[in-house]
């Protein structure tokens, strides 16, 4: 089956990251931050840290699965998760996005209170599709994004700075229980390089993860050019990394969400190692008309499950082609499985 959306996507990265061919993040990344992490435990967007009841997280995982008749889901011998999870009780709901362009996504695109009201409107329409699935606001935040010159390091990443994190922190701030995502494109760089410039922020309760195989060029290619890719190596290195956070600084299970539209940009799923301390969330982020979206859904999320599923919603791109609209939580619902992260931009 072809996917016409490959190209487009091409393209639309191509241009994403000549936005950042000549601009500098404020302030600086690694050392120095102004995040405050010494109020992990009483900060307002902490999860609560209650117990994960087993049976719940089962039923409602069974629930997800939305009748699926493959048995690959629910996933089978799944670790129960640490206290505070925020999945599978809870929908996360995000808006995506660069403080520095407007074109990147709606958390870039607006001013904040309008950001806010925008937002609003997308969970009040997943509170009355889905009821019994409390909605978890949140704004995702593009914290390195791979960019069209060199830079420096010839790593061809830009690197937000503290200041533009604290923004979006600030931002979540404005409305309580708000979770935040960062997320890293690393280009030429690796991930190994890239988590310790964001892991002060990681220390806090609220603050979760996202990586894009889309930009992560192993063979040399600039990004943008080509669809990059992660293995199960890089992932398992990931979930180890957040879980050894977590243990250490007794935080709730950190969400950890990867972009996905291609077989390859995520090779040997079958080998990622589930744990206790993370959540996994497989991110469908193919843009496109329905048809085209529900089968990038089905063929590279539904039929290699790792734990969860996300769905990415493109306010723009997925109005270029007949029928020329967003797809809509009730729609969504019927997917199999169900996604609970669900993805605006």
């Amino acid at each position: 089956m072809k996917f016409p959306q490959l190209a487009g996507t091409l393209i639309l990265g191509f241009a994403a990251i000549s936005l950042f061919a000549n601009c500098n993040a404020d302030g600086k990344s690694g050392s120095g931050a102004s995040a405050d992490t010494s109020k992990k435990k009483t900060d307002s967007t902490v999860n609560i840290m209650k117990p994960v009841d087993r049976k719940l997280y089962d039923s409602l995982d069974k629930k997800l699965a939305n009748g699926d008749t493959t048995g690959r889901w629910p996933v089978k011998n799944q670790p129960t998760p640490l206290a505070g999870a925020i999945l599978p009780f809870k929908r996360i709901v995000v808006y995506y996005g660069n403080l520095h362009s407007k074109k990147m996504g709606a958390l870039g695109e607006y001013a904040p209170k309008e950001m806010w009201q925008r937002l609003n409107t997308e969970v009040k329409k997943w509170e009355k599709a889905d009821p019994t699935t409390p909605v978890q606001p949140g704004l995702h935040y593009i914290a390195a994004v791979a960019s069209g010159t060199a830079g420096k390091d010839g790593k061809y990443i830009n690197r937000m700075g503290n200041k533009q994190i604290d923004s979006v922190l600030k931002i979540s701030k404005m409305q309580p229980n708000t979770i935040v995502f960062l997320d890293l494109q690393v280009a030429l760089s690796t991930i190994k390089a890239e988590l310790p410039h964001i892991e002060k922020y990681l220390q806090l309760p609220y603050v979760h993860l996202g990586i894009d195989p889309e930009f992560s060029m192993k063979d040399g290619s600039l990004p943008g050019k080509k669809i990059g890719t992660y293995d199960a190596a890089d992932i398992n290195y990931v979930t180890g990394y957040l879980a050894d956070m977590v243990k250490k600084y007794n935080l709730p299970p950190k969400v950890f969400v990867l972009h996905r539209f291609t077989k390859k940009m995520v090779t040997n799923s079958q080998n990622i190692k589930l744990r206790p301390e993370v959540q996994v969330v497989m991110h469908m982020d193919g843009w496109g008309e329905p048809e085209l979206k529900k089968g990038t859904y089905r063929h590279f999320i539904q039929s290699e499950p790792v734990q969860f599923t996300g769905f990415k919603l493109f306010y723009k791109n997925d109005l270029k082609k007949a029928p020329n609209r967003l797809m809509t939580p009730e729609e969504l619902l019927k997917l199999t499985p169900k996604p609970i992260y669900v993805q605006y931009q």
